[in-house]
């Protein structure tokens, strides 16, 4: 009989960094199939922000969610045949029995990724979820246009790499921020990105801004929440736009401290999910990232590690700002 091994969170976290002893690997026997079951190996694990933020709501012990994609073994179901790769929303789990329904946090199905002959990864980040929250956050919250200025911060992770290359290909001028000087670089040098800054070693981030943009921000992608926030926030110009995608910077901390923006203009501020979004339009922003990858015009950068056994470590690294573009796990 096959087993499957997964993770389980069996202890809450008690700081933003989840410790290695939070998790525990259990094995469990998978059972014979049912009518419209379908087996699939997970072939790359995704870790993503989203999984420590959700983490805060969720009572222990919990299986650990997340985003997979893996070549189905063995089928009941004529949807999804034997060596057919599928992307569904099933957690640290080597193997996992599906039968085409909707997964509980997301309502997403399982799905067949189309990315040509591109790496079998990407259809968990730049072509998958992270792809889908950059575009369509973006394009349909910040709406940005020619000439404008649009700011991103975590610049250099999967979802704000893409937003900035996004808005550059728009005509926008461009400031991401980062934590590190190689990812400033990176930034510019291999994203495009017109201005870089390391908040971290930058010694007064609001008076370098403004003299960057002196006449103020118009689209703010924002991925990091806090303090940073609210320096951006502070240069935004009249009715300029906010998405607010993640906090990463305030993960961790129950509740915190939230001081008003001094604006002193009206701006519109929105928080949004990629699930607000029906599939045909997710699969719009699909098909359109992986025109712009095919042809280069994109970069889709990405952190591979390798070994089921690194998931959590891997997801620390994640969390600690070490990896640029997408991290996932080769299993």
């Amino acid at each position: 009989m096959r087993k499957v091994r997964k993770y389980v969170v069996k202890a809450a976290f008690k700081d933003f960094l989840p410790q290695k002893s939070d998790f525990e690997i259990i094995e469990e026997s998978i059972m014979p199939l049912s009518s419209q079951e379908f087996l699939v190996k997970a072939e790359y694990i995704s870790v993503d922000p989203y999984m420590r933020s959700f983490a805060e709501d969720i009572e222990v012990p919990y299986d650990q969610f997340g985003f997979q994609v893996g070549k189905v073994i063995e089928s009941k179901n004529p949807e999804f045949p034997v060596n057919c790769h599928v992307v569904s929303h099933s957690g640290w789990q080597d193997h996992v029995v599906l039968d085409g329904s909707s997964d509980d946090m997301f309502g997403i199905k399982p799905y067949i990724p189309d990315i040509g002959n591109m790496p079998l990864s990407l259809s968990i980040g730049a072509l998958g979820m992270p792809g889908i929250t950059a575009y369509l956050g973006l394009l349909e919250i910040c709406k940005p246009k020619q000439g404008e200025i649009v700011c991103v911060t975590s610049a250099a992770g999967a979802v704000g790499s893409l937003v900035g290359q996004v808005a550059k290909l728009m005509g926008c001028t461009i400031i991401g921020f980062a934590g590190s000087d190689k990812k400033v670089q990176v930034l510019k040098q291999e994203f495009g990105f017109h201005h870089a800054i390391n908040y971290k070693t930058t010694a007064n981030v609001k008076d370098t801004l403004s003299k960057i943009a002196p006449h103020g921000i118009d689209c703010y992608f924002d991925n990091v929440g806090g303090e940073l926030a609210e320096i951006i926030m502070e240069n935004m110009k009249e009715h300029g736009r906010v998405a607010v995608c993640g906090a990463i910077s305030t993960y961790g901390m129950g509740v915190p401290r939230r001081k008003k923006p001094n604006t002193r203009v009206s701006v519109n501020v929105e928080s949004f999910s990629f699930t607000q979004w029906d599939w045909p339009r997710q699969r719009e922003a699909l098909n359109q990232l992986k025109d712009w990858i095919q042809k280069g015009t994109i970069k889709a950068k990405e952190t591979v590690t390798n070994g089921f056994e690194e998931l959590p470590a891997t997801f620390v690294a994640m969390l600690k700002g070490e990896s640029i573009g997408k991290a996932v796990v080769k299993i």
